[in-house]
């Protein structure tokens, strides 16, 4: 008998450079799923992603009847739907704080990451960007002295969308001060994670060669 291939019954759209489909490519690693990953260029997207998402964008999740087009919400939903290993804490109280922990990581530097990636946006947006990413991560850099991730001895779904802007940090010409290196010892951690690395596409592996 040969051997099986487990067959996806998930699909994921992904922009192979976008880190919003970076986090979710993470999750769907930790979590070992099965899934058939289908990069698209966000110049010509493929003809299912409009018949399937209202708004035609990446990333998209396909759970068989499921049709998911929101980067938290799909990790969420693969956080209940796989339960192991767990990414999010299990009682209400701190549920809530890495939920709005991750509130606060979009607020703060993921949409500054967004400002210096839009080519659209005007050369002082984008310095001033840079200086408020730069500024905000290296004022945060000593909690990651106390805890192996982000205000925790596990690793979470915070970790998961901290960890594409902090790989990006090259392509987003920030480069951290010194007095960063628990930030960076944290990074560190992240980016030998097997995960992580699974969750490369060939063009984020290029971003730090």
């Amino acid at each position: 008998m040969g051997v099986v291939a487990k067959r996806s019954s998930m699909t994921f759209y992904s922009d192979p450079a976008d880190h919003y489909c970076h986090r979710v490519r993470i999750v769907l690693a930790e979590k070992g799923v099965a899934v058939d990953i289908q990069d698209v260029d966000t110049d010509a997207l493929p003809q299912e992603l409009a018949d399937i998402n209202p708004y035609n964008t990446v990333p998209t999740l396909v759970d068989r009847d499921l049709v998911l087009y929101e980067s938290g919400v799909m990790m969420e939903y693969l956080d209940e739907r796989f339960p192991h290993p767990p990414l999010l804490p299990v009682y209400p109280v701190t549920r809530a704080q890495s939920r709005l922990m991750m509130h606060r990581i979009q607020k703060d530097w993921c949409n500054l990451a967004d400002v210096i990636l839009n080519p659209a946006s005007k050369d002082a947006a984008v310095t001033k960007a840079r200086k408020e990413l730069r500024e905000g991560l290296t004022g945060i850099s000593p909690i990651f002295a106390e805890k192996p991730f982000f205000l925790s001895d596990e690793f979470t779904l915070v970790d998961c969308c901290v960890a594409p802007v902090l790989w990006r940090l090259p392509v987003l010409g920030v480069e951290l001060p010194k007095q960063a290196k628990d930030l960076q010892a944290y990074a560190d951690r992240l980016f030998e994670r097997e995960s992580f690395l699974e969750s490369l596409s060939e063009v984020e592996k290029e971003m730090r060669v």
